[in-house]
């Protein structure tokens, strides 16, 4: 039996922006864009009407704003995975959208593949986020971090019932390192590292990756 295609919502303010997603989108057979939003509040209202899988979000937005938008969206309808996407790689409003519960974080500069594969992957319940992303958080949270290998604060408690080695594997994911890399560093099996992740994610009590990168990041676990 065919797998259905995975359902899109489409948000921008710009219709021509909208546009060309949707023609990318368009040329995907297992990609289906079901509607399109201006706002954040028209968004909302989109996702409770068409229960989309994976939503594309910008942030800076009139009205209600990608942030809100992506909160709302992620409190009602948590099986329904946002993608933030920005002209800005310093916009700290985006990375609010990420803490919002957004799983994804690109550039509107990305290729087009980069996009479509994008949305695959937060839909099979994984996340994305840039190299160039992933560097830019770590330098707006340097002021705060301690030294690499420096133990988390101690009021932390979300860091605490992680063993060593899933506090090592977590370190490597919040740098932006994939499974396959984080394998070779640790000289382990790539299904070993996804089976770590997967505890990592139960035990923080987040749904994702870029959820338990930020984590690592506010509890002072890596440098950048």
């Amino acid at each position: 039996m065919t797998p259905q295609p995975l359902r899109v919502l489409l948000v921008d303010d710009q219709s021509l922006v909208r546009m060309g997603f949707a023609l990318v989108l368009s040329g995907e057979d297992d990609l289906d864009v079901v509607g399109e939003a201006g706002d954040g509040t028209t968004a909302v209202g989109q996702v409770r009407a068409l229960h989309p899988d994976v939503v594309l979000m910008d942030v800076r937005m009139p009205g209600l704003d990608g942030i809100e938008a992506t909160r709302q969206i992620v409190a009602e309808h948590p099986d329904t995975r946002v993608i933030v996407l920005t002209t800005f790689d310093l916009d700290e409003y985006a990375f609010g959208a990420l803490r919002a519960g957004a799983s994804g974080f690109l550039l509107k500069d990305a290729l087009p593949a980069e996009l479509v594969q994008a949305i695959r992957t937060v839909a099979s319940g994984d996340a994305v986020m840039s190299p160039r992303v992933t560097r830019r958080m770590l330098e707006m949270f340097a002021d705060r971090l301690p030294k690499e290998g420096t133990p988390a604060p101690s009021g932390d408690s979300r860091l605490a019932a992680l063993s060593p080695r899933e506090t090592e594997v977590l370190r490597e994911v919040a740098t932006g390192r994939s499974n396959a890399e984080i394998a070779a560093d640790l000289f382990v099996a790539e299904a070993t590292v996804k089976t770590h992740v997967g505890r990592i994610l139960a035990k923080l009590g987040v749904r994702d990756r870029v959820q338990a990168v930020i984590v690592a990041y506010e509890a002072g676990l890596v440098e950048p």
